[in-house]
């Protein structure tokens, strides 16, 4: 990608949360045994059984999107000026300009933020993968931002520098 600037933090993770990946995978299997059990023997499911082609393509559909899911990750860049996410086909840009602090803090996930993903609390936004270390941005105008990372010292030098917090 020609003109587009290395960002100053790079840093991707993936979701690794067992009981996530386990419970996703109900629907798909489940859907995989009711298709065996159709079109592979015979034998027609329910009362009111859908055609061998809506459950090979449910089936199908269930299966590529769990698989879809769990390849899923959260992508955290810091460019001149501003921490930017990317989630599943989602965008999300902050501004760096009105941060008064930054600072590593551990959290729990749940606990403190509702779970994983992008989350939304009366306190502000977490962007959390996995792990239970962060760097939180407190802002000028009230509100916090939490960004779930792997390398926390390394995300808040940058930060700092960034949005000239010391």
């Amino acid at each position: 990608m020609a003109g587009k600037a290395k960002p100053l933090f790079h840093e991707e993770q993936r979701f690794r949360q067992t009981r996530t990946r386990i419970l996703t995978a109900i629907p798909p299997v489940v859907m995989l045994l009711i298709a065996i059990w159709q079109v592979g023997l015979g034998h027609k499911w329910g009362k009111s059984p859908l055609s061998d082609t809506n459950v090979i393509g449910w089936t199908l559909f269930l299966i590529l999107f769990y698989l879809g899911l769990n390849r899923s990750k959260l992508v955290t860049e810091v460019q001149p000026g501003e921490l930017r996410f990317k989630l599943l086909a989602q965008r999300y840009t902050i501004e760096l300009k009105g941060v008064q602090s930054v600072k590593i803090v551990n959290f729990d996930p749940v606990r403190d933020w509702g779970g994983y993903g992008r989350r939304q609390t009366s306190r502000g936004r977490a962007y959390i993968a996995g792990g239970n270390r962060g760097v939180e941005l407190e802002f000028n105008i009230g509100g916090v931002v939490l960004v779930g990372t792997e390398r926390p010292a390394e995300l808040a030098k940058v930060l700092r520098e960034q949005s000239a917090v010391r």
